[in-house]
């Protein structure tokens, strides 16, 4: 398994997004099956954390982002697991709104165009560190329960 449980509530979030985001029967449909495979993935996931068949070592894969710090701060993430999570859908549906001014950057007056562009990348750091923060603190969690 190369993922963590921070890049599958990531993806699920984003599949959530898809699903508010359409009427359409037939990708309504699409949308529906991949949920239910990532909510059997992630039960699967901690399910075999708790168990012990995932190594410590595989349930983070931080991000490391390399980029300049100075003018791109981001808004710590805090708070427990749901918060965290909760932190992650907020994350994902401001970036959601924000890239579809992109599909239509034509339309974005040329004095908001730098904007745009400096909010995807805010909002995608933010979005990784809450990744992150999912991810150390189901493994704190899984590590402490081995004491």
């Amino acid at each position: 398994m190369a993922e963590t449980l921070g890049m599958l509530c990531d993806k699920l979030t984003i599949v959530k997004l898809k699903q508010y985001h359409t009427e359409d029967e037939s990708r309504l449909q699409s949308l529906n099956l991949q949920a239910g495979q990532l909510q059997s993935e992630i039960d699967e996931y901690i399910s075999d954390a708790v168990s012990g068949k995932i190594d410590s070592v595989r349930m983070s894969f931080s991000a490391n982002k390399v980029f300049k710090k100075e003018g791109n701060e981001v808004a710590d993430v805090k708070g427990l697991f749901g918060e965290v999570i909760y932190q992650l859908a907020d994350v994902n549906c401001r970036l959601w709104h924000e890239q579809e001014k992109v599909y239509d950057f034509e339309a974005v007056p040329v004095e908001q165009k730098d904007h745009v562009v400096k909010q995807l990348a805010l909002l995608n750091l933010e979005r990784n560190k809450c990744i992150d923060a999912i991810n150390e603190q189901f493994k704190q969690l899984i590590l402490s329960q081995k004491v």
